[in-house]
């Protein structure tokens, strides 16, 4: 399994690390106030594109509680799905995603759910799907059957985070398929973002799956009711049926005596056919009862994974690349500042990867490129060949305070 990208610290840790990893007691005040520049210039940078995220997904916001001033054309709404599709994807990138591969998806739909539940999705009703997780772990998991006498242990890939784009295909298409839509509007997109999903139960995050019996689940309920059935017919309707079967020989020319039913004969068939209509009943009963209770092991499951939906969404993500931006140009910048020396791409990347290792038992893949390209976009560093220096923090701080003076300048 490949290291992810994801910097599994929270902000504060990654600043703290960091100053711990200064020698130069003075400095670590300084710092401090350059963490404190480079936070809010971070931030500010990913407001425009939170508010172009907001502004092209009102058109298809299911929850919406406002006001559309006008109604768009056709073209204007396939822009603005445009833009946000492409605004959605930097976003998920930005806080270290991965897209998860229709051979993923495919592997989801064919393996064996950890809650025992068989779903089946309609993917003609979706214009687009896409999916994307992040934090992939392997994990084990205990499951008891037959009533707690078997045990047996799974293990499974585990996706830390996993969130979902879909756009639903319009109302023309559901008309034709005479196909009432539940919970959602033709042409809308939703977004959902949920935590520690199996890579087996991908499918129950689609919102059309519908749950239904696996095939040892058939057979259990069938020959429930083929044992049971045998029972009732032979112990509560025996008599009644060779009765029955005499008469109708006897209407048909193939018996020569004549069968009389009294009314003892009636009242027994009577009670036997509702006994023999109650059990068919009761195991009906059972069936819908199981598949209710599969129903509810699904919502359960999802209530306690489920994080947000919709806009909720990408503010949540919005938060998360802001985050992840920060971390890797401030681990990126600190270990440019101790080795005065000047560092090489690969060589830097090196270092931090092993300093997380070593220090932090923590293996991932850091975004080197990414990490310089923001720190050269705000000239916190120079180059000199193929080598990478930091500036001293005073300058770099004097560099983001003029960034930052000269974000509204209307003169």
């Amino acid at each position: 399994m490949a290291n992810e990208r994801f910097i599994p610290f929270r902000k504060q840790d990654i600043i703290e690390m960091c100053s711990q990893a200064l020698t130069d007691e003075k400095s670590k005040l300084s710092f401090e106030q350059f963490c404190q520049l480079l936070s809010s210039v971070t931030h500010f940078d990913y407001h425009e594109l939170l508010e172009s995220l907001k502004n092209n997904y009102a058109p298809f916001d299911p929850n919406t509680n406002t006001q559309q001033l006008k109604n768009l054309s056709l073209e204007q709404r396939e822009h603005c799905q445009k833009v946000f599709a492409e605004n959605f994807a930097e976003i998920l990138n930005a806080a270290n995603f991965e897209k998860v591969t229709d051979q993923d998806l495919q592997e989801a739909l064919t393996e064996e759910s950890l809650f025992k539940v068989r779903l089946e999705v309609e993917f003609d009703d979706f214009e687009q799907v896409v999916f994307y997780r992040r934090g992939e772990s392997q994990k084990s998991e205990t499951i008891t059957s037959f009533g707690g006498l078997r045990k047996q242990t799974i293990n499974f890939t585990n996706y830390d985070r996993v969130a979902v784009y879909i756009t639903f295909k319009n109302k023309a298409y559901f008309d034709k398929k005479n196909k009432q839509p539940i919970g959602f509007e033709p042409s809308s997109t939703i977004i959902k973002l949920f935590q520690n999903v199996p890579k087996a139960d991908l499918e129950m995050l689609f919102p059309n799956s519908e749950v239904r019996m696996r095939r040892i689940d058939k057979v259990i309920i069938g020959a429930s009711a083929l044992v049971g059935g045998a029972v009732v017919l032979v112990t509560k309707l025996g008599a009644s049926i060779i009765l029955l079967a005499a008469l109708l020989s006897f209407w048909l020319g193939w018996r020569a005596e004549s069968v009389v039913m009294t009314q003892q004969h009636i009242i027994s068939f009577g009670l036997g056919m509702a006994v023999f209509f109650g059990f068919v009943f009761k195991e009906w009963s059972k069936f819908k009862n199981r598949k209710i209770k599969f129903m509810k092991a699904l919502s359960d499951n999802l209530y306690y994974k489920n994080l947000d939906n919709n806009a909720g969404v990408f503010h949540t993500l919005i938060d998360a690349a802001e985050d992840e931006d920060f971390k890797e140009a401030l681990i990126a910048y600190t270990f440019l500042l101790i080795n005065t020396q000047g560092l090489t791409s690969s060589e830097l990347d090196d270092l931090i990867e092993t300093w997380f290792k070593d220090k932090y038992n923590c293996q991932l893949d850091f975004e080197i490129s990414d990490a310089l390209a923001k720190l050269e976009r705000m000239q916190l560093i120079t180059i000199e060949g193929d080598k990478y220096q930091a500036l001293p923090l005073e300058q770099a701080k004097k560099h983001l305070d003029q960034r930052w003076d000269s974000l509204f300048n209307y003169r």
